[in-house]
């Protein structure tokens, strides 16, 4: 399971809130229209799974979000260690953007460190193999793999050309902590 800290957007260095309870980060992201949940990731996938596999093995969730939410098309984003595009990905990610519609993950595997800016804070959420996250349009975020990225997340859009990515052009992102993952 994941985690939450939040800050000021000013100050980086000082940690306003705290934890690791799914049950108290999805209600305080929730008070900020951001959808968190823990789903059953039950599949383990091997490692030459292709994208039709990883759909295949999460049918019935991804068919049961679908439904609840209207979403029309779903996709497969899988970073692993050797892809050679790892800091050309991460850059990228990495600057704070928006989109015009809804930014949903399911983690099937691995994890990866969403930032959400709103309100004057930094809400820091770590998502994890099991987790599912729904940024509102519009919210200021950024994602950081880590410098050795190895996660599976399945993505769910209403329209694919809406979550197109609106670079904010701050640099807030460079003031915040990155994402360092504990030695395996």
């Amino acid at each position: 399971m994941g985690w939450l800290r939040i800050y000021a957007d000013s100050n980086p260095s000082v940690i306003a809130w705290e934890s690791r309870d799914s049950i108290a980060i999805a209600a305080k992201l929730g008070d900020m229209g951001v959808r968190f949940e823990r789903w059953q990731a039950a599949v383990v996938l091997p490692r030459n799974a292709d994208d039709s596999a990883v759909m295949a093995a999460y049918g019935h969730e991804i068919e049961r979000l679908k439904s609840e939410e209207g979403y029309k098309s779903v996709d497969v984003l899988r970073v692993l260690p050797d892809n050679p595009k790892i800091p050309e990905l991460r850059k990228k990610f990495l600057s704070e953007h928006t989109h015009a519609e809804d930014e949903v993950r399911f983690f099937v595997e691995g994890e990866g460190m969403f930032y959400l800016r709103i309100d004057g804070n930094v809400y820091m959420t770590l998502c994890e193999r099991g987790d599912l996250i729904g940024v509102p349009d519009g919210v200021r975020h950024w994602f950081d793999t880590s410098a050795a990225p190895c996660f599976t997340a399945i993505r769910f859009f209403t329209n694919p050309d809406g979550w197109v990515a609106q670079y904010t052009g701050d640099e807030i992102a460079d003031k915040f902590p990155k994402f360092e993952k504990a030695a395996a």
